[in-house]
């Protein structure tokens, strides 16, 4: 069984900027700097696009973890999609939506995931991992719309 959980983000930015710095690899790397995450292999500088793959090594909860993606789907600059091919989820599944708002873009996250527990960590998966990823979540997204 799989945890998901949803972020709005509400901006002035545009629908293209905000869409464009969401799959810029280079602004994922300052917004994640407290986990010291960084792009190893792969597309690690500048904006990643459709069947494109970047591995990243992160801290996280004091272990250090590596995790390789790929953008699935993209509809620019409308939404894309990015999933682990390789990493410590069983799956994990990023939808990045963006539409024109009243005063700018809302961009909704959606993120779908599984752990590699066995059912008695499913309690930690809702408790622990979907808080933490919320939180990283929209701390990334808070960096993106003050950086731009």
């Amino acid at each position: 069984m799989a945890v998901s959980f949803e972020c709005v983000t509400h901006t002035a930015l545009g629908m293209a900027e905000l869409f464009d710095l969401s799959r810029n690899i280079d602004a994922h790397t300052g917004s994640m700097a407290r986990s010291r995450e960084t792009a190893v292999a792969g597309v690690t500088s500048g904006l990643i696009g459709l069947g494109q793959e970047v591995s990243w090594r992160a801290w996280h909860f004091g272990v250090p973890l590596r995790m390789t993606s790929r953008i699935t789907a993209m509809d620019a600059p409308s939404r894309f999609v990015d999933e682990q091919v390789k990493g410590p989820f069983r799956h994990f599944r990023h939808i990045h939506d963006f539409q024109e708002g009243p005063e700018g873009t809302i961009m909704t996250d959606r993120i779908g995931f599984a752990a590699p527990f066995g059912p008695v960590g499913r309690l930690v998966e809702k408790l622990v991992l979907a808080r933490y990823l919320e939180r990283l979540i929209e701390t990334r997204n808070q960096f993106l719309v003050q950086s731009a």
